[in-house]
């Protein structure tokens, strides 16, 4: 009997809840840029080789899990020829009554989420960093995650690296939605 209890178990611990009837699920998308579409010149990195207008999209997310007490947002590149991906934009300690951001937040500056913290990137500064694949690109896809967190604040401050704030996430996270967006050159 208790190899019997065991097995099922064991059993359990590889069978998949499924979704109940009337279950939401945690969301993540955008007025200004849709999964799988092209970026747009004005979300395209400005400097290097890349002429955007660096802004930030508009990003809005629904539907997160109880519990959630808090939010943190990435914008990640999987395709970068660094060998581990580069990150675009990273924001942390977004209250949990918050349910977007205006186009624009990435740019520290502007005061628009003024609760959050926006970490360094891989573009060594803070805040939304565009697209900019190397030219001859076939197409990056570029990677927003809006994270649910389960704790108020993430113990980092601007200085804390994208890596870092990721591994911090992970930990933390109750859920997660994705959107990508694709850009080559």
């Amino acid at each position: 009997m208790a190899v019997w209890l065991s097995s099922l178990g064991l059993l359990s611990l590889f069978v998949l809840p499924t979704a109940q009837a009337g279950a939401e699920v945690f969301t993540l998308a955008s007025n200004a840029v849709s999964g799988g579409d092209r970026i747009a010149s004005a979300r395209l990195y400005m400097g290097s080789s890349c002429s955007g207008e660096n802004i930030s999209p508009e990003l809005h997310w629904r539907d997160a899990p109880l519990g959630t007490r808090s939010f943190a947002l990435t914008m990640y590149d999987p395709d970068a020829d660094s060998g581990s991906g580069r990150w675009h934009w990273v924001v942390f300690n977004i209250p949990a009554e918050s349910m977007s951001l205006p186009e624009g937040a990435g740019e520290p500056k502007s005061g628009l989420i003024p609760e959050a913290i926006q970490g360094r990137t891989d573009f060594r500064g803070h805040g939304y960093s565009g697209a900019c694949p190397p030219e001859g690109s076939n197409g990056h896809r570029y990677q927003f995650r809006i994270y649910a967190l389960k704790v108020d604040l993430l113990p980092l401050d601007e200085s804390s690296p994208a890596a870092m704030v990721a591994d911090h996430i992970h930990a933390n996270k109750l859920a997660e939605a994705q959107m990508d967006v694709i850009y080559g050159r």
